[in-house]
């Protein structure tokens, strides 16, 4: 394998001709003021369970600036003090700021979490997840189900707002368009958690009935933009590479990009998108050899992050092979050994049989990551639809609806 202290390749696309490197650029965006809290770069990374862990946020943040929100948690499992919630939230000493993505339906549950973050110091940035579109998540009324109850929402943010606001902790809001076409709720939500206090809103441009699928509504991030003129809004959908992101700010007018998706396999996609709203040109196209060492730094970072599991640790990178490698020319045969490798011996000794010599594939490298799938049916709970109010069942229900998973 070759030396693995080098984990990047860059190629300048396209080439900077001599008179405008004397010109100073302009950056595209200023500085994203969250709060007390400033990212120099406005760019967000999205929560994503299972891939958004120390090791990962690591990566990204070697390539570029930006504010790293580590893997959803529950405010219930927060206050039990389940052992993995713990480590989700878990940050490395040089992370700063620490952001914490927390998930709750009850605000009373909400409450108990964020205090526990703000009067243990494990936080100094909050964001509440209002996009989840799992079904065993909206079936209990969570995720990009509950802003649909207008009181509720308005609840569980006020409260979050009030509690972090004794650690001058900011508070942000993530969310999706509504339920489905016909029962969007993002323009009132983001009304509602402005009002509440919060210091930004992100919206993802799909509602829980897309899921994944189809193209992000950039169209409703404007008006969500232009509805909210007193605090940032962030965009998220459909950004695949720098450029993506440079024509969301311009078609949109938001403060700052989330991104979620697209830096799977691709962590160098941060030092993209720092170039890209610095005004720079240079853009990140790693060869084989890049993309192997980064593959290799990635599994070793996961060891102690799962305690010195190796076996763990190789079991959880089997699922970034595909999107490390995507468009690039690896037989099936060493894909088929790469998402089933055992130990990171075995991941090296893979490794080095591929020629380091292949360089960048150009667009098939680029573009979706995973499956988008196709547009679902949201799971509700009985008779969620019918008011914008919680009636005695629910209210029951959703106290007990808080489940251990992510998405957005």
């Amino acid at each position: 394998m070759p030396d693995n202290s080098a984990v990047t390749e860059i190629l300048e696309r396209p080439t900077t001709p001599p008179e405008a490197s004397e010109t100073p650029v302009q950056p595209l965006l200023p500085p994203l003021r969250l709060g007390p809290i400033t990212v120099d770069t406005p760019v967000v990374l999205a929560p994503m369970a299972g891939i958004t862990n120390t090791a990962f946020r690591r990566l990204c943040r070697e390539y570029g600036g930006g504010l790293y929100v580590n893997e959803m948690v529950t405010a219930r499992a927060l206050v039990e003090r389940r052992p993995e919630s713990l480590r989700i939230i878990k940050h490395e000493p040089d992370e700063v700021p620490r952001s914490v993505q927390l998930y709750s339906v009850d605000p009373v549950t909400t409450g108990h979490a964020v205090r526990m973050l703000v009067e243990e110091d494990r936080a100094d940035h909050i964001d509440l997840n209002f996009g989840c579109p799992v079904p065993k998540v909206t079936r209990k009324g969570g995720g990009s189900a509950l802003p649909w109850k207008t009181k509720l929402f308005e609840s569980i943010v006020s409260t979050a707002v009030r509690e972090a606001s004794r650690g001058n902790i900011p508070v942000t809001v993530k969310m999706r368009k509504g339920i489905d076409e016909d029962h969007l709720t993002y323009i009132n939500a983001g009304k509602v958690a402005r009002d509440s206090g919060v210091v930004a809103v992100a919206l993802h441009g799909r509602t829980a009935r897309q899921h994944y699928s189809g193209q992000a509504d950039w169209d409703a991030i404007k008006r969500l933009r232009d509805s909210l003129t007193d605090i940032p809004v962030l965009g998220n959908g459909d950004i695949w590479s720098a450029e993506d992101a440079v024509r969301m700010v311009e078609q949109t007018g938001v403060d700052g990009v989330v991104v979620g998706r697209g830096c799977q396999g691709r962590p160098w996609l941060f030092g993209d998108l720092q170039a890209a709203f610095e005004g720079r040109p240079e853009r990140h196209q790693p060869g084989v050899s890049v993309v192997c060492q980064t593959l290799l730094r990635h599994a070793e970072m996961l060891i102690p992050y799962f305690d010195g599991d190796e076996r763990k640790a190789m079991q959880d990178i089997r699922k970034h092979v595909a999107w490390y490698f995507k468009g690039y020319p690896v037989g099936s045969k060493l894909r088929t050994q790469l998402v089933t490798v055992e130990s990171l011996a075995q991941l090296q000794d893979l490794l080095g049989q591929l020629d380091q010599s292949i360089g960048y594939p150009g667009e098939d490298a680029e573009g979706p990551r995973g499956r988008a799938g196709s547009p679902k049916k949201v799971h509700l709970p009985e008779d969620w639809l019918v008011d914008r109010e919680l009636n005695e069942d629910q209210r029951a229900m959703i106290q007990a609806a808080e489940v251990d998973t992510s998405g957005g």
